[in-house]
């Protein structure tokens, strides 16, 4: 890839934020729980293992006044996955943030891409700034970008991509893209399906083990459950041709164009099915700092002793979760007219009330919004698509506007992003969002 003036511009601050970042004697390193935030958080650490340095962790949901407010004491602190989007930082004493959110007002050594005109929504995670900061760790700054819904790697996020590659992380093959292919039985590969959504198979088992029997695809081999992977060229062949002629005929050619394309897998590491693909290894990741063990999602980065064990231990709950969730969600979006609503105050997480809006936006023409109770009030998720993000949308403006409006704080990315408001003032939110999405 070559590099422009504004691409060496930000490697030029990201060595800056190194340097600062490993000169600090003992700093409180906070990073968020998702996917991105505990890959870039575990890149960080690892730069300071690497240093044999003094360093503190501190995962979080989210960075508001409160989680501020507990900070005030710390002299050294580096903010990752988060930071760029509360001025209350500036409050702080020495503090480096290492981000890729919508920034405004921030006066403390930022590492951002947005500072420097590259698309932190779509060009570049907080994993793959924390990867290009310290110079190590390319495969983690894949993964998160992919949980980060960054696909296919442009941009900054392909620079990174190419220096795993030449650094042996990372193995780049055109593939079938639908999720779980080292991970998922068959049955399960095509029924939770959702990127792309695929009508007659997407949530219907029953369909998708007659698809495949159709096919003379067998789903067991000595009684194991086969996936994805396990298939021979010829079958895969058939498979692959079956879903796209499916999806033309039910007029979704965008979709079957989409269906073959990149897949990264981490060539360095211990081969589990769940950990080998970058998408099935974020999904694991968000499964540990969803269900409040971020600290585990770390270990498995770093590939500590046992760390994959508790991790699946985790995934399996999630998964539960996210089924349930889905199911609700199936039956319960209400047309807000720029928007879907769902309501899932008291039945769906606040942690996972986004995934589940994003794994049932696929082929929906407006984004979802969904709400879920949350330690202080309401927390409220949005997803969109790569389509409507073409068009003009950008909901990380739409909810920090709208939070702010209701003495909140919110924002995020384009395609994805979040607030937390008072529970009293959800109705005067979504009228709010509402308004600013029709403009």
């Amino acid at each position: 890839m070559e590099l422009s003036s504004n691409h060496l511009d930000f490697l030029e601050r990201c060595k800056e934020a190194r340097k600062v970042a490993l000169s600090f004697k003992d700093p409180l390193i906070v990073h968020h729980y998702d996917a991105d935030g505990i890959t870039s958080g575990a890149i960080t650490i690892s730069a300071f293992l690497k240093e044999n340095k003094k360093h503190r962790t501190f995962p979080t949901k989210k960075l508001d006044d409160f989680v501020i407010d507990q900070l005030q004491k710390e002299k050294e602190i580096i903010f990752v996955d988060l930071g760029g989007g509360n001025k209350s930082v500036n409050e702080l004493q020495d503090v480096v943030i290492i981000d890729h959110h919508q920034t405004k007002g921030i006066e403390k050594l930022q590492a951002n891409p947005l500072l420097f005109g590259i698309d932190g929504g779509l060009e570049l995670s907080a994993s793959g700034v924390a990867s290009l900061v310290f110079n190590h760790h390319f495969d983690l700054g894949a993964v998160g970008a992919v949980g980060d819904m960054q696909y296919p790697l442009i941009g900054m996020n392909r620079y990174v991509m190419q220096k795993g590659v030449g650094s042996g992380e990372l193995e780049v093959k055109n593939e079938l893209r639908m999720y779980g292919r080292y991970s998922r039985p068959l049955i399960d590969f095509l029924a939770y399906s959702d990127d792309p959504f695929v009508p007659s198979l997407t949530y219907n088992a029953e369909n998708c083990e007659k698809f495949l029997s159709d096919l003379n695809i067998e789903t067991k081999e000595k009684e194991v459950w086969r996936n994805y992977s396990s298939l021979s060229f010829e079958e895969k062949k058939r498979l692959i041709s079956a879903l796209t002629k499916l999806l033309i005929d039910k007029g979704m050619r965008w979709a079957a164009s989409e269906l073959v394309g990149e897949t990264y897998l981490l060539t360095k590491r211990k081969a589990y099915s769940s950990t080998y693909d970058a998408a099935e290894f974020s999904t694991v990741l968000n499964a540990c700092g969803r269900h409040s063990h971020a600290e585990v999602g770390v270990s498995l980065c770093l590939e500590k002793e046992n760390s994959y064990e508790a991790a699946l231990e985790l995934l399996k709950k999630h998964k539960i979760a996210i089924r349930e969730g889905i199911s609700f969600a199936k039956n319960n979006l209400n047309d807000f007219g720029p928007f879907f609503f769902l309501d899932a105050r008291g039945i769906i997480e606040d942690s996972i009330v986004g995934i589940v809006c994003g794994m049932v936006s696929g082929g929906k023409t407006k984004p979802i919004l969904g709400a879920a109770f949350s330690e202080s009030g309401v927390k409220v998720s949005s997803r969109g698509t790569k389509k409507l993000i073409d068009e003009g949308l950008n909901l990380g403006k739409a909810m920090s506007a709208a939070s702010e409006e209701v003495g909140g704080v919110g924002g995020g990315h384009r395609i994805a992003a979040g607030a937390n408001i008072p529970s009293e003032s959800l109705n005067h939110f979504l009228s709010y969002v509402g308004e600013l999405l029709r403009q």
